[in-house]
C-alpha cells in the first residue's frame, strides 16, 4: 500500500487493516517455520506496511496528521 493511500483512509479502517496485517504476518511466520512459504519477500513487505500503518495511527494520536471523519 502506498503512503498516499494511507492518507485517504480513516482511523477505524486503518486499525482494522492493521489487525488483518498482523494476522497475515502470524500466518506467514507459521508457514516459514514449516518451510511452506512460497514468497519469503512477502514477510518484509508486510512488516513495512504494518510499520507505515502504525506510524500514521501514531501521528493521528499526536495530532500531527488530521483524522478523516468516519463515513
Amino acid at each position: 500500500m502506498k503512503r498516499s493511500q494511507l492518507n485517504e483512509i480513516n482511523k477505524i479502517e486503518l486499525e482494522s487493516r492493521l489487525q488483518d496485517n498482523l494476522d497475515a504476518m502470524q500466518n506467514l511466520r507459521f508457514q516459514k517455520a514449516l518451510q511452506q512459504i512460497e514468497d519469503p519477500k512477502q514477510i518484509n513487505i508486510l512488516r513495512r506496511e504494518i510499520a507505515q500503518i502504525k506510524t500514521v495511527l501514531h501521528e493521528m494520536d499526536l495530532g500531527i496528521r488530521p483524522q478523516k471523519d468516519g463515513e
